[in-house]
């Protein structure tokens, strides 16, 4: 059963890959939404047998890699990590298969799509059950190649071949870094299993290797060249460029990839690995840090952004702050809370989004919208609900992780806990404005569409609607119900899953803090609604006169732009990196001095060389008998003289010489 859970996926995605053809467009939907659907199902018997019983599940399936002390296997493992992670994973993949059905109803591709889709759950449901950390690199790059190609599923857009190929090539400097932690963890531990080197941890504290010349302690090394990878998935600072762009894949990739699966991993990651952070006090600190600065970041830029899936990208992205920094101050099960009950709403906007942009003919400009509430009244509840969850409005899904992780950072009282903190408390402020922001523009601004527009304007149907339902009862009821039993007070919910040092815990100085800490949020939360109404609705003129002031101008563009971080990328380091590869590495040593030392050179030797011996045949015997007397003596003075010159020496002249008489002749023959 617990095998079967993981490979139904990739039957699926097999069947209407190869079969798509034979099936035709509606069996292969049928086929990889009712797999993915059991998949579910057995997700749901699993987390009762794991989570609940407390029964953990280790299954050996077969050896992989077996080279003297080096070895790795195809192994499965379950605990509650990991079967919450199921759940998650396969209850979005489900919802997103079935509302795909009726979104991309009409494109001649749909078996193509479906088999990514399902491809795409195979590989993360590969990635969590991983038991090694070669198998969760499997996973984790199957994860990235499945994105690619539902990215690029409309291969034809250019843009959508441009950020699937920006997506690709960010995650590989992340995933080098993982690879590096991970052939970093076999050189310190020997093993690249994960109860052997979680349970040798502690004897390692106080381990250093020598790196680059350089002596580092070894965990914290570990630990913070894993974060690499983190940071490249889970799109943190740095390497966050590719997420927004990945908007240009269909909506339901958006869905997926934001809310239940790729992204997310990074964030497992670190929860998985918490028995080697926990004793890497300085990699927490690095991860606490860059977790608040991308929380920061995207919730600025979220809040000028126009296009309505990319004001989501960001809060996604933002909300990935979140958790890093609260695995970053210790509390990883809080981090792993707000990732379950981030998947539900997020999902939800998603798909409310994909629902308002069916609707209105693929418009997604939110400048061009507005005054649709009454046209499409189920989509504007669901994105209510998505978003009121989103803001951490008081007892829905939200509200129940996003303010536990800011308590937990101000009673961690250390700076990096205080850092996120505080940026963590002024990104709810943000969060709110432009999460409410996209709900007047959306639905209740005066309305700026084209007639054209709303005259085909529908609401959402029946197998898009039954995803957006259930998906809404999720972020109003998913906190609520998981709160107590996975981040209550002396909850053994977790079990062994994830190791906390006891000095570690300050979940119980959570409860104790002054009260007016606690109620920040709530009013952070109201003062950007308010400021999203006015700016937006009632004084839009003087919201337009900010907007277009000397300092206002500066601003937006600052935050508009991003930061400026992709123009730095592409004119200091892409555009510098490409002249490099084409005038020096290509120019000046490939076809310059490698080729005139190399072949081209000593051909252009041997020619000359046999041209000035054709030359010494006159016919005349004495001639011979001097040029063998001239060589004899060469060859005893070069002899006798080899014993006192370095032979390293002669080697240098000898290339000088290929070199100089190369050059002196390829100039002459331009």
């Amino acid at each position: 059963m617990y095998v079967l859970q993981i490979f139904l996926p990739f039957i699926a995605s097999v069947s209407a890959g190869f079969f798509g053809r034979f099936l035709g467009y509606r069996g292969a939907a049928l086929i990889t939404t009712i797999s993915v659907f059991f998949s579910f199902l057995l997700s749901l018997i699993i987390f009762y047998e794991v989570a609940f019983s407390g029964v953990l599940c280790h299954i050996q399936y077969s050896p992989w890699f077996e080279s003297e002390f080096f070895s790795a296997q195809w192994g499965f493992y379950y605990d509650s990590l990991t079967a919450v992670m199921l759940i998650v994973i396969t209850s979005i993949s489900t919802l997103v298969h079935l509302y795909s059905i009726s979104y991309m109803d009409g494109d001649p591709h749909l078996p193509r799509f479906m088999s990514y889709l399902s491809i795409f759950t195979f590989f993360m449901l590969m990635l969590v059950t991983a038991d090694n950390f070669l198998q969760m690199f499997f996973g984790w790059e199957g994860v990235g190649l499945a994105s690619y190609l539902l990215i690029n599923f409309w291969f034809t857009r250019l843009q959508a071949s441009k950020a699937s190929i920006k997506a690709m090539l960010v995650n590989r400097v992340g995933d080098f870094g993982l690879a590096l932690g991970i052939m970093a963890a076999f050189y310190v531990f020997k093993s690249v299993d994960f109860q052997t080197i979680f349970a040798c941890a502690p004897y390692f504290a106080d381990h250093h290797f020598i790196f680059f010349n350089t002596e580092f302690h070894a965990l914290t090394l570990i630990c913070i060249l894993l974060f690499v990878g983190a940071v490249g998935k889970s799109a943190q600072l740095g390497l966050h460029t590719w997420l927004p762009d990945a908007m240009e894949g269909p909506t339901p990739v958006s869905a997926l990839i934001h809310a239940a699966t790729m992204v997310t991993a990074g964030v497992f990651m670190v929860a998985r690995c918490s028995p080697i952070f926990e004793y890497a006090p300085n990699a927490l600190i690095v991860v606490a840090i860059v977790g608040a600065s991308t929380c920061f970041f995207a919730a600025t830029t979220g809040v000028v952004q126009n296009d309505l899936k990319r004001v989501i990208a960001y809060s996604t992205a933002s909300q990935l702050g979140y958790m890093v920094f609260a695995c970053g101050i210790s509390h990883y099960t809080v981090g792993v809370f707000h990732l379950m009950n981030h998947a539900f709403f997020k999902a939800l906007l998603f798909l409310s989004a994909g629902s308002v942009i069916h609707a209105l003919s693929n418009e997604q400009d939110m400048r061009k919208m507005g005054g649709v509430a009454n046209l499409l009244p189920f989509t504007y509840s669901m994105m209510i609900i998505g978003s009121l969850s989103l803001v951490g409005f008081p007892f829905l899904t939200g509200f129940y992780s996003k303010d536990v992780i800011l308590e937990v950072a101000f009673a961690k009282y250390t700076f990096s806990g205080e850092f996120a903190f505080i940026l963590g408390s002024i990104c709810v402020l943000f969060t709110s404005y432009y999460s409410f922001r996209l709900l007047f523009c959306t639905f209740l601004a005066p309305t700026s569409l084209f007639k054209s527009t709303t005259k085909h304007i529908h609401d959402a149907p029946i197998l898009m609607a039954i995803p957006l339902i259930v998906l809404a009862f999720g972020s109003i009821f998913v906190g609520f119900f998981a709160k107590d039993f996975m981040i209550g007070l002396g909850t053994d919910f977790w079990s062994n899953a994830i190791f906390v040092l006891p000095q570690n815990l300050v979940l119980l100085e959570a409860e104790y803090i002054p009260l007016e800490y606690k109620m920040l949020p709530l009013f952070a939360t109201f003062a950007g609604a308010v400021i999203a109404y006015i700016g937006n609705i009632v004084a839009v003129l003087f919201s337009y006169d900010l907007k277009t002031s000397v300092l206002g101008r500066k601003f937006y563009t600052f935050c508009n732009k991003r930061w400026f971080v992709d123009k730095v990328y592409n004119d200091f380091i892409s555009q510098n990196v490409l002249s490099f590869g084409y005038n020096i590495s290509f120019k000046t040593l490939d076809k310059g001095s490698f080729e005139i030392c190399g072949p081209l050179g000593i051909s252009q030797i041997f020619l000359s060389l046999t041209k000035f011996l054709s030359k010494l045949q006159s016919g005349f015997i004495y001639h011979y008998a001097v040029i063998m007397l001239l060589g004899l003596t060469t060859l005893v003075a070069c002899i006798t003289l080899l014993t006192y010159i370095d032979s390293n020496l002669i080697f240098i002249l000898f290339i000088a010489f290929i070199f100089y008489n190369s050059y002196s002749k390829y100039s002459s023959n331009l």
